[in-house]
């Protein structure tokens, strides 16, 4: 792909947040990725590692430290004039992780999925706003009658469908889902996945898709970025990452994937880590996956590892790679 195709360029982003006096938390520092159009980027990593924090930044609900976050071709952060930051509002949209916290417990879903459409304009009439709810509705696979409901009255996965009506009601063009299924039980996570996908191809949408599932980045997704203490340590392909894992850390991550053959199950070798986390506030110099990493050496627990391509749309984040 060309930078034709990038929808999304992330350059040198971070985000800190003061923690006392004199300590910074480095929740995303210096990440770089490129999301294209049409495709699904998956963002995987431990808890804490950043992937919501590096959401949120993207799409300005929190103002970046440093760095720039450009929008089809137009830089977004504190470059924007009030129109285009409308604009940029209505083609970028969000879907939360708990679908109960996301949504206002004392509107109707009607006036929750018809905000947006409110606020950008979209209606001219009261008849069109309804109609053009109850299309959202169905298209997310409720029904009309679900319109003058409130929240609650809702299951989980219902919940979850009208975030996603919401998103969708302004018509975007990218839409950064953090962690849409976590909060919701097994048997209602394959639908919304399934959702997200038919979605996708009917209004060529582009997702970050960020999850610690690992089964479930790997089904959705075209392209992986894994994050480690708030940085990119790897990304490509999402065959290519499950089949050539190169950063220790993505190694064993995958590691712990079960597999549905028991043979194979109880012949391969898990990855186990041992020594300490460092803390987040508390970084010091070199890789801070080092102290955990079995291939450290002096130069890791020292020099920073640059974010760079080894193999063509495949980039790493170490010192020593393990091919």
């Amino acid at each position: 792909m060309n930078d034709k195709n990038v929808l999304v360029s992330v350059q040198h982003l971070k985000k800190y947040f003061p923690v006392g006096k004199k300590q910074t938390l480095k929740a995303v520092d210096d990440v770089t990725f490129d999301i294209y159009k049409g495709e699904t980027l998956g963002l995987v990593g431990e808890s804490g590692c950043g992937k919501s924090t590096l959401g949120r930044t993207v799409i300005q609900l929190y103002k970046p430290t440093d760095g720039k976050v450009i929008f089809d071709g137009k830089e977004v952060v504190g470059k924007q004039s009030a129109a285009e930051h409308k604009e940029f509002t209505r083609r970028v949209q969000m879907v939360f992780q708990d679908p109960y916290a996301s949504l206002n417990q004392r509107m109707k879903v009607m006036d929750i999925v018809a905000e947006g459409i409110d606020n950008h304009g979209l209606a001219k009439d009261r008849k069109e706003r309804e109609e053009m709810v109850i299309r959202l509705l169905e298209t997310v696979g409720l029904q009309r009658e679900h319109a003058n409901r409130f929240p609650h009255e809702f299951s989980g996965g219902q919940r979850q469908r009208v975030g996603i009506a919401r998103a969708l009601a302004v018509n975007p063009d990218f839409i950064i889902a953090d962690e849409p299924i976590s909060a919701l039980d097994v048997s209602i996570q394959a639908q919304v996945i399934n959702l997200f996908q038919d979605l996708q191809k009917e209004r060529g949408l582009t997702y970050l898709f960020i999850a610690h599932d690992l089964s479930m980045i790997k089904h959705i997704s075209d392209r992986v970025g894994v994050m480690y203490l708030g940085s990119m340590v790897e990304l490509t392909t999402s065959d290519e990452i499950f089949e050539h894992p190169l950063h220790p850390y993505t190694q064993a991550m995958f590691s712990a994937i079960p597999l549905a053959d028991p043979k194979l199950e109880t012949s391969r070798k898990r990855i186990m880590l041992h020594g300490s986390i460092p803390s987040p506030v508390n970084l010091g110099p070199g890789c801070r996956f080092a102290g955990r990493c079995p291939y450290a050496t002096d130069r890791c627990r020292q020099e920073s590892p640059a974010f760079q391509e080894v193999a063509p749309g495949h980039f790493v984040a170490c010192h020593e790679v393990q091919k």
